[in-house]
């Protein structure tokens, strides 16, 4: 069952799928029509699940689910990974490579290789206070307040 996301409660569990690429307004109509239909129709054994969708920055799919009325399960879990794996090949992006850093330097958001940001950092080409975007966090309330965070405060912080 979809609903909003911003009715989930702030212990629903998000999954962050970062796109390579900002989505055109087209392609995100087109995304944003089938993922209503695809959270319409997502269940656990048989049990429809409370979630939502958001969209961040033309670029960005948040994938929230109320765990606390049902649980994903594994097989709910492959579906949500098959659909954003069609997104992919429709629209010819990367959502699926978690070996990428996507961060904000002023209002400029770039997407690079993790490799390429440590060797940044390293060099100081970036400064430790850029905004990055930490796709590990777990549940909204997390998403809320710590999705973009200086990179000292976050897991990129290893690489300054």
């Amino acid at each position: 069952m979809q609903i909003p996301f911003s009715e989930l409660p702030s212990h629903a569990r998000v999954w962050i799928y970062q796109s390579d690429r900002v989505f055109t307004q087209e392609e995100l109509a087109k995304i944003k029509v089938a993922s209503q239909g695809f959270l319409t129709q997502w269940t656990a054994h048989g049990s429809e699940l409370k979630a939502g969708v958001d969209f961040r920055y033309d670029r960005f799919i948040i994938l929230g689910l109320n765990e606390s009325i049902q649980s994903a399960s594994g097989c709910s879990i492959d579906a949500s990974v098959r659909f954003i794996q069609s997104i992919e090949k429709e629209f010819s992006v990367i959502l699926m490579d978690k070996m990428n850093v996507t961060y904000r330097n002023k209002e400029h958001i770039r997407y690079i290789p993790l490799k390429d940001f440590r060797k940044m950092a390293k060099k100081k080409l970036i400064p430790s206070s850029v905004i990055v975007f930490n796709n590990l966090v777990l549940d909204k309330g997390e998403y809320e307040t710590q999705w973009e965070i200086p990179a000292a405060l976050s897991w990129h912080s290893r690489y300054f």
